[in-house]
């Protein structure tokens, strides 16, 4: 997976205030190579998701819910943890 900064190919600006300090500089990108960044970023998260949904069905045939339980409207829903006291 790619960091933020690997999405960025174009330039990337300091923007300093009238100090001068570079402790005080800014990063600055232009509208379209951050717009171009985050469309690639996008698409490899739909990639990621794509790879992660089919490993999850891949492997659902393994983990087979017991025999005997059916999940109805009816069922009850029973809370994992117990009240904090």
């Amino acid at each position: 997976m790619k960091s933020p900064a690997e999405y960025l190919t174009g330039p990337v600006f300091q923007l300093t205030y009238p100090t001068g300090e570079t402790d005080e500089s800014v990063p600055v990108v232009t509208y379209y190579d951050a717009l171009r960044a985050l469309e690639e970023a996008l698409a490899d998260a739909e990639e990621y998701k794509y790879l992660l949904l089919r490993a999850i069905r891949r492997n659902a045939s393994d983990a087979v819910a017991p025999e005997g339980t059916t999940i109805t409207p009816e069922t009850p829903v029973v809370p994992m943890y117990a009240e904090a006291a």
